[in-house]
């Protein structure tokens, strides 16, 4: 039975890297329900983990995208690091797909910008004349709290640009990620530097 369950997983998290690649579906959730629909596998064994999909995801794009994907990618995080110095007095924090690797067309340049109050970053967008779109995101501190945190969305040169603003003390404690296992991974602008220099061709 195990092998049966490992082999159904592997199935539904294929597809859901399918759907997620091809189609633009970033929560990896609904990706794998859908997915487990369109098998027709109902399952919850059947359902892989968050990581599988993730190595799915890598898997389907070297060998459906390998030369157009790190192109994107490399622009994608040139557009963060852009980002990151216009918004700098916000302690940007680069996360999600475009830091990870896995950024396709479908991806936003998704940062934590770190204040006060989200006036102040409205405030810098309006004297700009950037304009954005807000809206919300619940995340999980920790095992046991969530909240939900203000969202910015903002369009700029053809890249969408998601910003989650977080309290100044959220930039000691990662908030959890996708799995709801471990700390987000996020980026400073200077590791994100790094990794364009080590991804030089």
């Amino acid at each position: 039975m195990p092998a049966r369950n490992d082999h159904l997983r592997r199935r539904v998290a294929l597809e859901a890297a399918r759907l997620i690649s091809e189609h633009g579906l970033r929560d990896f959730h609904a990706a794998k329900r859908k997915a487990a629909e369109r098998l027709d596998i109902r399952d919850e064994a059947g359902l892989p983990k968050n990581s599988e999909v993730e190595e799915a995801l890598r898997e389907h794009q070297r060998l459906f995208h390998g030369d157009d994907q790190p192109r994107r990618l490399r622009a994608l995080r040139e557009a963060a690091c852009e980002a990151m110095r216009y918004f700098a007095r916000f302690e940007p924090r680069l996360v999600g797909p475009v830091l990870d690797g896995t950024a396709d067309t479908h991806s936003a340049v998704c940062l934590h910008l770190f204040c006060d109050t989200i006036e102040s970053v409205i405030v810098t967008l309006n004297d700009d004349g950037v304009n954005f779109e807000e809206d919300s995101r619940r995340l999980r501190l920790d095992t046991q709290r969530s909240a939900d945190f203000p969202v910015l969305r903002i369009r700029q040169a053809g890249v969408e640009f998601d910003l989650t603003l977080l309290p100044l003390d959220a930039i000691r404690q990662a908030p959890l990620d996708r799995g709801g296992e471990r700390p987000l991974q996020r980026a400073a602008l200077s590791a994100v530097e790094k990794l364009l220099r080590d991804t030089e061709t």
